[in-house]
C-alpha cells in the first residue's frame, strides 16, 4: 500500500511558548528568539539575535561595563553571539573558578538561584585574592519550565554581576525531558585578576593569625529550608546571598597581610575551619560566645537539632590575617555593606595541629568537627 503523504505532518513548537520546550534547546529559531528576549536584555548586551544567528554556544550577554570598561576592539563578547567570548590580555596572574548550582526552590527568601548563581563563583574568585573579571554561563533547563520565571531568574543574575563589578561574556542553554531537573540547573565560571603580590590560599594560615568572620553565619541554609519545608520560625529569614569582592578588595589595597581566605558555603564555618586547618598544619581556637548567630537562626537550628556552624552562607568569608593587622582589617570589612557584623572569632594556634577547638559558654572546650556530608542538601 502506497503512503499517503497527505496525512504526514511535521509539527514545530509555536513561537510564543510560556514555557520551555525541547525546542528552545535545540539552536534554530525558538533557540534565538530565548536569547533575544530573555538572556540579552536581562544581561544588558545591546546586539539582538536572528533566526541564522549560531545560537549554540553564546546564549548569554554582556553586563553593563565593570570597572575595567567596556569591550575593546579585540574582544568578542556574547553579544556578538559567537562559541565563546575572546578577551584582551590581563596583566599579572590569573584566577578560574567554577561552581554548579542545583539550589531548591529556585526562589527563596533573600536571592534566587541565577542571584547565587553569580554570587557563589566571584566569592570563590576573590577567596583566591582575585578581582572578578568575567563570568561564563550555562543553563540546563526543564521542559515546562515557565520562560516568566526563567525571565526573572535571568534579570536577577544580571542585576547581580552588575552590583559584582563582573560581565557575563559566554554561555550556553540546553534543555531536558520534563522531570529530568527540578526546573533549573545553573553552571558559572568566573574569571578574575590577581594583583602583584597578593598570596593567599587555605594552605597558607599561620600561627597566630587572627580569624575574622566577616558576618552573621547561617542565614543561607535556614532561609531556603523554611520555604522548602514550609516551615515558619518566628521571624523572616532572609538569605545573605552577596557578593564579598568588594570587602576582599579593600583589605588587599590597604595592604592588609591575609593569608587564608574562604567563604563557608557547604558544610558552613565548621568544615571551612577544618579545611584551613588540615591544608595549613594548623591548629584553630574559637570561642563559641564571639561568633555571630543570629537570634532566629540559633532557634530554628535549635528546632531542627543543627548545629550553626554547619550551616551554609553565600555572603560571608572567613580571613586568617597577620595579628598585627587584625585590628585594621576588622575595621576595613565593617566598612563594607557585607562586612557590617565582622567578628573576630579565634586564633590559629602551633598546638593539636589540623584541629578546630570551640571554648564553651562556660569554659569547657569541645572539638568543631568537619561535618559528615551537607545537612541541609541542594541549598546551593
Amino acid at each position: 500500500m502506497a503512503a499517503d503523504f497527505n496525512d504526514f505532518s511535521c509539527p514545530a513548537p509555536l513561537a510564543d511558548q510560556e514555557t520551555i520546550v525541547m525546542g528552545h534547546g535545540g539552536g534554530g529559531q525558538l533557540s534565538a528568539r530565548l536569547i533575544e528576549t530573555v538572556f540579552l536584555p536581562a544581561f544588558g548586551a545591546t546586539a539582538t539575535a536572528t533566526a541564522g544567528a549560531d545560537t549554540g554556544g553564546a546564549d548569554t550577554a554582556e553586563t553593563a561595563p565593570p570597572a575595567r570598561g567596556g569591550a575593546t576592539p579585540d574582544e568578542q563578547l556574547l553579544e556578538c553571539l559567537g562559541d565563546g567570548a575572546v578577551l584582551a590580555p590581563l596583566p599579572g596572574r590569573l584566577v578560574l573558578a567554577t561552581d554548579a548550582h542545583v539550589v531548591r526552590p529556585l526562589e527563596f527568601p533573600g536571592g534566587d538561584i541565577g542571584e547565587l548563581a553569580v554570587n557563589g563563583t566571584v566569592n570563590d574568585v576573590a577567596m583566591m585574592g582575585g578581582t572578578p573579571i568575567a563570568l561564563a554561563v550555562s543553563f540546563v533547563l526543564e521542559e515546562g519550565l515557565p520562560i516568566p520565571l526563567l525571565r526573572r531568574i535571568a534579570e536577577s543574575m544580571g542585576r547581580a554581576a552588575r552590583r559584582a563589578g563582573v560581565r557575563v561574556v559566554t554561555g550556553d542553554t540546553k534543555v531536558v525531558d520534563r522531570g529530568k531537573c527540578d526546573g533549573m540547573f545553573i553552571t558559572t565560571t568566573g574569571l578574575g585578576q590577581v594583583p602583584d603580590g597578593v598570596r593567599v590560599g587555605p594552605d597558607r594560615a599561620r600561627p597566630g593569625d587572627v580569624v575574622i568572620v566577616s558576618g552573621p553565619i547561617g542565614r543561607h541554609g535556614v532561609a531556603v529550608l523554611s520555604v522548602r519545608e514550609n516551615l515558619a520560625f518566628g521571624t523572616g529569614i532572609t538569605s545573605d546571598t552577596a557578593p564579598v569582592a568588594g570587602a576582599v578588595g579593600a583589605l588587599l589595597a590597604a595592604g592588609v597581610d591575609a593569608h587564608a581566605l574562604r567563604d563557608p558555603t557547604r558544610g558552613g564555618l565548621a568544615a571551612t575551619l577544618n579545611e584551613i586547618a588540615a591544608a595549613s598544619g594548623v591548629g584553630v581556637e574559637i570561642a563559641d560566645a564571639d561568633v555571630p548567630v543570629p537570634a532566629e537562626v540559633a532557634r530554628a537550628c535549635g528546632f531542627l537539632g543543627l548545629d550553626p556552624m554547619h550551616v551554609a552562607n553565600e555572603g560571608v568569608f572567613v580571613a586568617f590575617v597577620n595579628p598585627a593587622d587584625a585590628e585594621r582589617a576588622l575595621r576595613l570589612i565593617r566598612a563594607q555593606p557585607v562586612g557590617v557584623g565582622a567578628a573576630v572569632i579565634g586564633v590559629a594556634v602551633a598546638e593539636h595541629p589540623g584541629k578546630v577547638i570551640a571554648r564553651t559558654p562556660i569554659g569547657a572546650h569541645r572539638v568543631v568537627t568537619m561535618p559528615l556530608a551537607e545537612p541541609l542538601p541542594r541549598i546551593c
